[in-house]
């Protein structure tokens, strides 16, 4: 414990960093302490990758770096996420987040997300296959994939369908979405 003064503005700094970690820690309501939960095999994958992304060497990153962060370690946070976790760690006053601020947020990230299976993606894309033959338009399929939910850069979807469109310009959405979830 350090015993030098801090002034009142690292004090308030020290605790706006306390309450967005209690804020996390809180969210993820995990019965147990975290360190417990996690080996320590990927405890150090989480700071190694952490680590990747802190260019001052001070064990923190740029909050306007947390989405890249988190995507880097198997994540795909919405953008809704992301700005609601740099805009209660900014609040704070914290414009950079040290790795112990970061875990609770990357734990309740993890937990939150979605656990769809292949199958889930099939039923959701079978609606627009109008022919019942297992395919969809690749513009239908464009329009969709650029227009809702959290919508995708055309240079995203182009990269995306590459390869599982067909000469009628259709894609067969169950063998895209098999290629897909066997990646992860």
């Amino acid at each position: 414990v350090s015993t030098q003064s801090t002034g009142s503005s690292g004090i308030n700094a020290e605790y706006g960093e306390f309450q967005t970690f209690q804020h996390y820690f809180k969210q993820i309501n995990l019965s147990t302490p975290i360190m417990t939960d996690i080996s320590e095999d990927l405890m150090a994958e989480y700071k190694d990758a952490f680590s990747l992304f802190d260019k001052r060497g001070d064990n923190c990153i740029d909050s306007v770096q947390l989405g890249d962060v988190l995507r880097a370690l198997g994540l795909n946070p919405t953008e809704a996420e992301v700005k609601k976790a740099r805009a209660d760690c900014e609040a704070s006053g914290q414009k950079r987040i040290p790795f112990e601020t970061f875990l609770p947020i990357y734990l309740s990230v993890q937990r939150n997300a979605p656990n769809y299976s292949a199958k889930d993606y099939i039923e959701g894309l079978r609606v627009f296959d109008k022919e019942g033959n297992g395919t969809i338009s690749s513009a239908e399929l464009r329009h969709v994939l650029t227009t809702l939910g959290e919508p995708m850069e055309d240079k995203e979807v182009d990269d995306l369908i590459s390869g599982y469109e067909d000469s009628q310009g259709c894609v067969n959405y169950e063998d895209l979405i098999r290629m897909l979830t066997s990646k992860e």
